[in-house]
């Protein structure tokens, strides 16, 4: 049985239109008029809420894509000037105030003259970070990841949280044993099959025994990177990784919510 909405709907299809329904003519060469009302569009206003907006810090993956020489340094007030030979670097998407990892170290562009390269490096950075104090020193080189390259090592900040000391680097078969001794404060973050960087490299743990850890480097990685210079009793910068460093944090935190 046809429904009452569905009688309305059929009557109101058959029911003659008034003359009021049709469209209204319009004379040849006239313009027409759009009687439709456009309302003001809202002025896109720029962003002042309680938050500021920051610039999200760079990142890095561990993957070196050059090494650099530093060519100069230059005293400053409260540290150093450091300028550095990137021929092997592609500069063509760096620009001032940009930051590349220099060793593992996240500095930022002052300027750029040609291949030389310039950071200002605090006598901060330098008390606690090793390579960066001398003419001649060979560094990694990294530009800070964009949001669309491949990760290719694993999640790198570029701030050291130590310096470890090389205890032995010895060629096994084609590879290289490098074997480190870290800082007692880091060896908690460090675990085997885990992620460290040394010297702004990612590389993967192979074994831990308490604050030594032993690493396998593929000649690749011994012929693109500064490791290759490394012998026992060289300091390297180390970085653990940055999923450990939160995972002990919240840790830390529900403990401390118990107490």
């Amino acid at each position: 049985m046809p429904t009452r909405c569905g009688r309305a709907r059929r009557a109101q299809r058959h029911a003659p239109h008034s003359p009021q329904d049709e469209p209204t003519a319009v004379a040849q060469g006239a313009v027409p008029v759009d009687h439709r009302i456009e309302l003001p569009r809202r002025r896109a206003l720029p962003y002042n809420g309680a938050f500021p907006i920051r610039t999200v810090p760079p990142m890095f993956s561990g993957i070196v894509a050059a090494c650099g020489r530093i060519e100069h340094i230059e005293p400053l007030e409260d540290g150093v000037r450091l300028s550095v030979d990137v021929a092997g670097l592609d500069l063509g998407d760096v620009a001032i105030g940009d930051s590349i990892a220099n060793s593992g170290v996240c500095l930022t562009v002052v300027a750029i003259d040609g291949t030389r390269v310039n950071f200002d490096v605090s006598r901060e950075t330098l008390n606690c970070t090793v390579g960066l104090d001398g003419v001649g020193n060979e560094v990694n080189l990294e530009k800070a990841l964009q949001l669309n390259d491949r990760l290719g090592g694993h999640m790198v900040t570029g701030h050291v949280d130590g310096v470890g000391e090389v205890l032995r680097f010895e060629p096994v078969g084609e590879s290289h044993e490098l074997v480190v001794r870290a800082p007692a404060a880091l060896a908690g973050y460090i675990a085997r099959k885990g992620s460290i960087t040394v010297n702004g490299v990612s590389l993967t743990v192979n074994r831990v025994d308490g604050t030594d850890f032993s690493i396998n480097l593929i000649p690749h990685t011994v012929a693109v990177t500064n490791l290759k210079h490394l012998r026992a009793g060289s300091r390297v910068n180390l970085e653990i990784d940055l999923i450990a460093r939160y995972v002990e944090r919240m840790l830390a935190w529900r403990e401390e919510a118990v107490q």
